[in-house]
């Protein structure tokens, strides 16, 4: 079964979708909990939620399975990202609220954690470095957006409701500030709340990634879920109302790329 879902675009853009998915292989179910086959970290109909990109041009990379089998917004040796916060594991043992993933005993192993590495993790990676790569081949630039979201409210991660909008650019090392605050006007512009590079700064994907001074740009956009969804799951009117709002963001941040990377201004 393919792990991924990649469409090639003619933007130089590409959406990463890491979070998305909702499988799990069956040699995992008789050890998981009940907490943990609710999937209730998974970054719900993100990949509904930008189904514009393609018709748009994007290139969109889409993971299917779990973040729950291996978190592919993490460091290959699960180095923490956020010090001093609570860790998020390369492979997960706990759900965000702290339940348990695995039955006493049956949590993942070195092996076991190797093995997923070289299922899951490495092929993913693989083919974004690949597309990334493609397209600046064409363009002389490329720019990438790590599509996320998560629950609005997650006490054990941070204090009340999270903004709507959370964008991310490793506090502007992994693109250009001119791009990032174009982004982040685009998305103020809209009745949303809209934070840049607040409690949520850019995972390994971004970090990993973005490199402006090899015209790279990387942004990630985390998402609170209820700006789309309700207790019945996805909401058309308010994905719908979010939506443009997504769009502007990308045109902003293509308009930018426009100007810098200008034949007038890149050509000796």
């Amino acid at each position: 079964m393919e792990i991924f879902e990649l469409t090639e675009g003619v933007l130089p853009l590409v959406v990463s979708i890491p979070h998305a998915g909702t499988r799990l292989p069956d040699e995992m179910l008789s050890s998981m909990t009940p907490e943990a086959l609710a999937l209730s970290d998974t970054d719900w109909d993100v990949d509904r939620l930008y189904g514009f990109a393609k018709d748009r041009g994007a290139s969109v990379l889409k993971a299917h399975y779990s973040r729950y089998v291996i978190d592919l917004n993490r460091p290959p040796d699960n180095a923490a990202l956020y010090p001093g916060q609570v860790k998020i594991d390369l492979c997960p043992l706990e759900t965000f609220d702290g339940e348990s993933l695995y039955k006493d005993g049956l949590e993942p192993d070195e092996g076991e954690i190797g093995k997923r590495l070289n299922d899951y993790w490495h092929p993913y990676h693989q083919a974004l470095e690949n597309e990334l790569a493609r397209i600046k081949k064409e363009h002389g630039y490329v720019l990438l957006y790590d599509a996320h979201s998560i629950r609005s409210y997650v006490p054990r991660l941070f204090e009340g409701e999270l903004p709507a909008l959370n964008l991310g650019t490793c506090n502007n090392y992994s693109c250009a500030p001119a791009m990032a605050e174009r982004a982040f006007e685009a998305a103020g512009r809209a009745a949303y709340k809209a934070v840049l590079n607040g409690r949520f700064i850019g995972g390994y994907i971004t970090r990993y990634y973005g490199d402006p001074a090899k015209n790279i740009h990387a942004l990630q956009m985390e998402i609170g879920q209820d700006s789309y969804r309700d207790t019945e799951g996805y909401n058309e009117a308010l994905a719908s109302a979010l939506q443009p709002v997504l769009g502007s963001v990308w045109e902003s941040m293509l308009d930018w790329a426009k100007t810098e990377y200008a034949p007038s201004r890149t050509t000796p």
